[in-house]
């Protein structure tokens, strides 16, 4: 195994810095964590602590927009994975001691950190698992972007998804968060949400409408939700343990 091989993930929820305490309380309602001491210069970021289990979302607030999301991932030589991402087509968007923030090649910001020795997963609540960060993408950046993710992390299984816009990069077993990348029908700057997997969606949204969020629309498999700090994020009807489709025969 290389030192740049990514031995955990962390998805972050970013949203408005004056919106953190809705947000705070919806995530970890609906992950059933508790929160760390808050860290940063104005407290923006915290980790949802998972019982029993290594912590795998975390929370960042934001100064402009709306927020969205975005993957950390922990490696143990941080600098040669940095190296590798520049190579591949990223950009540096600040270096700090012992981390570094980058920005793909459609624009999508997402950091190196140190690996700490994270190995448990946090399980499965009430039927859902927050498990996917979805990259959406304009079809103009579309064959660059899905590239660079592929060739950044080689060992992770590169599919085709369930329609043609989508594609996932399913991580080596054991590793928390997945990728989706999904083409948009238009071109506009890359951004990024969360997916939580969904043994029922429907009974899933009952939940979570009662926490404080609510419904946007409903997809094939999915239905787009609004928590309440005012960010999107997405129920799938997907295997909560393995993340995959389930068999619809």
């Amino acid at each position: 195994m290389s030192a740049t091989t990514v031995r955990w993930t962390h998805a972050f929820v970013d949203r408005p810095l004056g919106r953190l305490g809705p947000a705070h309380d919806f995530w970890t309602a609906v992950t059933d964590t508790e929160l760390s001491e808050r860290r940063g210069d104005q407290g923006e970021f915290v980790t949802l602590l998972a019982r029993g289990a290594d912590a795998c979302v975390k929370m960042q607030g934001v100064e402009d927009g709306p927020g969205g999301a975005h993957l950390d991932f922990s490696v143990e030589d941080v600098p040669a994975f940095v190296e590798s991402a520049l190579r591949l087509g990223a950009d540096t968007v600040a270096q700090h001691d012992g981390w570094a923030v980058l920005r793909s090649p459609a624009g999508q910001l997402f950091c190196a950190v140190p690996w700490h020795g994270e190995s448990l997963r946090p399980p499965v609540v009430a039927g859902t698992r927050l498990d996917q960060v979805s990259l959406d993408i304009g079809p103009g950046s579309w064959d660059a972007e899905l590239a660079f993710w592929a060739a950044l992390l080689p060992d992770w299984a590169s599919l085709s998804g369930s329609l043609p816009e989508f594609h996932v990069l399913r991580p080596p077993t054991g590793l928390p968060i997945r990728i989706l990348l999904q083409r948009l029908g238009e071109d506009r700057p890359a951004s990024a949400h969360l997916d939580l997997a969904c043994a029922d969606i429907d009974t899933a949204a009952v939940v979570h409408e009662r926490l404080g969020a609510t419904v946007v629309s409903h997809g094939r498999h999915w239905t787009v939700m609004r928590d309440p700090a005012g960010g999107t994020y997405c129920l799938t009807g997907r295997d909560p343990e393995t993340g995959g489709l389930p068999d619809r025969s």
